[in-house]
C-alpha cells in the first residue's frame, strides 16, 4: 500500500518503520506546518497530528476519496460532523482512541467486568492513567472510552478529572517523562479491591495496530471501529 501519515511526530515515525517493515510504502509526510498536500498518489491515509489539525486532515482524505486512519484526539466534538461527510462522500473512516491490540481486548474485558459489577454498589469505581509529558489531553482518549463503557453499565451520570461527587466517575490523569501509556480500572470496598491494567511498554503496540487498520480498510465504504477489524465483541 501507498500510505500518507498525516502528522509526522514520534508516532508518525513508529508507524513508518512497522508500515515498511510489512512491506508498504510511505510516499506522503504531513507535519502540522503542511496545509496543502496531494493526495493524489495514497491508498491509505494514518492520521496521528494534533486535535487542532485532525479535522482537517480527515476532511480533506474523505473529500479526496482515501480512506483514513485517525489515533487523534482532542477534536472528538467534530466526531459527528465527520462521520455525515464519510457517509455523503461513500468514504471510509476509522476512529479509535487507542489501537493497540491489547487496549482492545482490555476495552472488552472493561465492559464485562462494569456489566458484572453492576447492582453492587458497595463497590467505587475509579480510573488512574499515565502519560508521558509530551501527550496533549487529560484525560486520555483511552480513558474517556473506559470510562463511558463503564457509565453505559452503571450508575454513574458522568466521569470528572476533579474529587467526584455523587454518580461521578473518577478519572486521575498523570503525565510522567516517557510513559508510553497506562490504564488502570479499581473497583473498591471495605472488604476487598478487584482492579484490571493495561501497560504498553513502548509506542510499536499503537503502530501496529494503525497499519492493520489501514490494512483493513482499504476496499471499504463505511464508518469503521477496531472491533470490526479485530473481529471481536
Amino acid at each position: 500500500m501507498k500510505i500518507a501519515l498525516l502528522g509526522y511526530g514520534k508516532m508518525g515515525k513508529v508507524i513508518e518503520g512497522i508500515a515498511i517493515q510489512r512491506g508498504h510504502s510511505i510516499v506522503l509526510k504531513v507535519t502540522s506546518q503542511d496545509k496543502n498536500y496531494n493526495l493524489a498518489d495514497v491508498d491509505v491515509a494514518i492520521d496521528f497530528s494534533t486535535p487542532e489539525s485532525a479535522v482537517d486532515n480527515i476532511t480533506n482524505c474523505l473529500m479526496n476519496n482515501v480512506p483514513v486512519i485517525s489515533g487523534t484526539t482532542g477534536w472528538l466534538a467534530n466526531y459527528n460532523k465527520m462521520v455525515e461527510l464519510c457517509h455523503k462522500k461513500n468514504g471510509a473512516f476509522i476512529y479509535a482512541s487507542n489501537f493497540s491490540l491489547g487496549v482492545n481486548i482490555f476495552f472488552e474485558l472493561n465492559k464485562t467486568l462494569s456489566k458484572l459489577m453492576k447492582g453492587l454498589p458497595q463497590y467505587s469505581t475509579s480510573i488512574k492513567e499515565i502519560h508521558h509529558t509530551q501527550k496533549l489531553d487529560a484525560p486520555s482518549g483511552t480513558a474517556i472510552s473506559l470510562a463511558n463503557d463503564i457509565i453505559t453499565n452503571s450508575e454513574y451520570k458522568n466521569w470528572t478529572l476533579e474529587t467526584p461527587k455523587n454518580n461521578e466517575l473518577g478519572i486521575t490523569a498523570k503525565r510522567i517523562e516517557n510513559v508510553p501509556g497506562t490504564h488502570e480500572i479499581t473497583y473498591e470496598s471495605s472488604v476487598d479491591t478487584i482492579q484490571i491494567k493495561h501497560t504498553a511498554h513502548n509506542r510499536d503496540g499503537f503502530a501496529l495496530g494503525a497499519v492493520i487498520a489501514a490494512e483493513w480498510i482499504v476496499g471499504k465504504h463505511g464508518i469503521f471501529t477496531m472491533k470490526d477489524v479485530l473481529n471481536i465483541g
